[in-house]
């Protein structure tokens, strides 16, 4: 057995331990122009657990701490958890279960009831009572068949360099975050981490497009293209990042970016399920789907403060029986309506885990679709609709940050 210790990494440390990661991502460490230009903005202090054998880092979980919306529109706190893991040669032996644990239970402490993720891998963090929470597409768009059906003529797109985008961005980013279910708060941590990831992209300069509409600024665009032409290939316009606040500014960013030259194929990715690009178009068969996946993972880390934080439809109300093999106090049953959330004693109509309660969270999953695949114990088949009903949210959940 190896010999570790787990606490918040020093300032000091951060570095080391940021290479430890990049080194499980396959990925070389930062250089000193890197590292001097961005450390100071995008790690949050005391977010950072470490496992520590002697002085080496052999493994991290990192967060930042910002907020959700739920289903209701409230903005709840919540630990947004990046850079989990563990150095190849100290893999298969519980560091990576202990460090997270650790960091649920000190969030948990410090008021987050909810904390969410981006999955590296899919087998990872049900266990820890992690659940896909939202999902997104990856859209694959022929732009030398795709022409917007009603353009837009008024109002204008023009660039940003990405220092002035870093600058601008967050307080565009803040007028629209709220639109929907998922959506986060970010704060100057995310905002630094993107600014880095273009930053590491040499080979492709980034492109920040905003479009100017009656109210100032309504919505943003970065993209980069990677241009084998002539002789390797298509040339590919990956979108990465694509907010909008109106209307008017999805469709008007979406005609620049089926407008630029010397490009072959449009790649948008980690998109909402339903948004509206194939109608968009004249010929929507120029936009085609090449893959739907999970986007973010979210925990409960307090069940009854997380189910108290968002809304309910009226007219219904389940009980629910929770199974929390992490954090054991969640345990019990729940009675859920409009009126709110309390623990109770009556009998659970439906019995779950951690994990698919997160599933159920923002009301992207449906109850009785969990119960079909063999998810959720039903005792009672009247309270699958009643959850079904009771759960439901507005609109399909999508977050749209990448952390």
């Amino acid at each position: 057995m190896t010999d570790y210790q787990i606490r918040i990494a020093h300032e000091s440390e951060h570095r080391a331990a940021a290479d430890m990661f990049r080194g499980t991502m396959h990925s070389l460490p930062v250089d000193d122009e890197q590292w001097a230009k961005l450390s100071s903005r995008v790690y949050q202090p005391n977010r950072m657990w470490a496992a520590f054998e002697g002085d080496d880092v052999i493994g991290i979980a990192r967060s930042v701490d910002s907020a959700m919306v739920v289903p209701g529109g409230a903005q709840v706190p919540v630990a947004a958890v990046t850079a989990v893991g563990v150095r190849a040669d100290r893999t298969r032996r519980g560091i990576a279960s202990a460090l997270l644990r650790r960091q649920l239970v000190e969030a948990g402490e410090r008021g987050m009831p909810i904390a969410a993720l981006h999955a590296s891998e899919a087998v990872i963090y049900g266990r820890h009572g992690y659940g896909v929470a939202t999902q997104e597409r990856t859209l694959v768009i022929d732009r030398k068949r795709a022409r917007v059906r009603n353009p837009v003529t008024a109002g204008r797109v023009e660039f940003l360099e990405l220092s002035e985008a870093t600058r601008v961005l967050p307080e565009v980013y803040r007028r629209f975050e709220t639109q929907r279910v998922g959506m986060i708060q970010r704060p100057s941590y995310l905002w630094a981490t993107w600014e880095g990831v273009f930053s590491d992209r040499p080979q492709a300069p980034v492109r920040v497009a905003v479009y100017h509409g009656e109210d100032g600024v309504e919505g943003f665009a970065a993209y980069q293209v990677s241009n084998p032409w002539p002789e390797d290939g298509d040339a590919v316009l990956h979108v990465t990042d694509l907010m909008v606040g109106t209307d008017e500014a999805f469709r008007a960013l979406w005609q620049h970016l089926l407008g630029v030259d010397l490009v072959d194929k449009a790649k948008a990715w980690a998109r909402p399920l339903d948004e509206p690009v194939e109608p968009m178009l004249v010929d929507s068969r120029a936009c085609t789907t090449q893959g739907i996946g999970d986007e973010v993972w979210v925990r409960l880390i307090d069940v009854q403060a997380g189910l108290q934080a968002r809304k309910y439809t009226p007219g219904s109300s389940v009980v629910i029986e929770v199974v929390d093999k992490v954090l054991p106090e969640n345990n019990g049953r729940y009675h859920v309506s409009a009126e709110g959330v309390e623990r109770t004693d009556a009998p659970a109509g439906l019995s779950m885990d951690a994990e698919v309660l997160a599933m159920l969270y923002l009301g992207g999953w449906r109850a009785s679709a969990l119960a079909r695949a063999g998810r959720i114990e039903v005792a009672d088949p009247k309270s699958l609709a009643a959850a079904d009903e009771v759960f439901a949210a507005e609109h399909i959940p999508w977050c749209g940050t990448f952390f």
